[in-house]
């Protein structure tokens, strides 16, 4: 039981700073491009990984697992998806469309992974299941027409096919994990690695300025509580839970606390059919998950 309390804990620390992450990434697409954000808040993680694989007397052990073949291509992918190829997605997506919009349109990832298993895993889908799919893709549908939330009157397309496609990127990352019992703590270092080594390649390529104050902090911010901490937390969380559906369940508090957050931090007024729309996200996940174990079937 002390246990559970320590987790509940560990996932309430990390689900407030996971409904910051919206703002912060807007604060510091104010001043910066994507490529920027993306390196300055990967190198943060990077740095806060390789902190704790030292406590823990890991990092030489990861980083000589690198001189594995099998391990360095595992490496190279996964750093390839996630965090350079997602988080550019993402992060450009963000720059487009207002923080209301972007972020639970994001929150979307966990049945696009249920499509996406569908298609490429060959499993079936039973009707809650398939109903939960389609009530969160109806929230998608209201929050893309949700052209109030803009100041422009009008929504960026191309923005909400940059969110949309992020959460194709992240369900995949995820779906091709499922079997995976490496140590998730290297494994992010290793990620991250190669995935700053990507993002350091792009930038030689296609420099962008470095604008300090705000945004360069909001950067670091990311970093820390998007990608570095929150993980490590949250895996340490699962780990020690006794009961992990309660520490799963409590991330659907992240998306309303976000819409405090930007509503008080960036001044967006949050739309009735935005709220709709989350609503309609975070119910169709709820459906699809209390009914996975029973319909989902190889």
């Amino acid at each position: 039981m002390r246990n559970q309390r320590r987790a509940i804990v560990m996932a309430s620390f990390v689900v407030f700073f996971w409904a910051t992450v919206a703002t912060a990434f807007k604060l510091a697409l104010g001043g910066m491009g994507a490529v920027t954000l993306l390196i300055i808040s990967s190198t943060t993680a990077l740095f806060v990984f390789a902190i704790n694989l030292g406590i823990n007397g890991k990092l030489l052990k990861t980083l000589r697992s690198l001189i594995d073949r099998e391990t360095l291509i595992r490496s190279v992918w996964q750093g390839a998806l996630n965090p350079f190829i997602y988080y550019l997605i993402l992060f450009k997506g963000y720059s487009l469309l207002p923080a209301q919009i972007a972020q639970p349109m994001n929150f979307s990832w966990q049945v696009v992974m249920i499509v996406l298993m569908a298609i490429f895993m060959k499993q079936k889908i039973g009707f809650k299941q398939a109903l939960g799919v389609a009530v969160s893709f109806g929230g998608v549908v209201i929050l893309s027409l949700n052209n109030g939330a803009d100041s422009s009157g009008t929504l960026s397309l191309a923005g909400i096919v940059l969110i949309l496609t992020s959460t194709v990127i992240w369900a995949l990352y995820w779906m091709l994990k499922i079997d995976n019992s490496k140590d998730p703590a290297e494994e992010l270092f290793r990620n991250f690695l190669t995935g700053v080594i990507y993002l350091l390649i792009v930038y030689l390529i296609f420099p962008e300025p470095i604008t300090f104050g705000t945004p360069f902090f909001a950067a670091v911010y990311v970093g820390l509580f998007e990608m570095g901490i929150t993980f490590i937390l949250w895996n340490k969380a699962l780990n020690i839970a006794s009961d992990r559906v309660i520490i799963t369940q409590m991330i659907y508090l992240a998306p309303m606390l976000s819409f405090i957050i930007i509503n008080r931090v960036l001044g967006e007024e949050i739309q009735l059919l935005t709220i709709a729309g989350l609503a309609l996200i975070v119910s169709g996940i709820f459906i699809s998950n209390i009914t996975g174990k029973k319909e989902l079937a190889n």
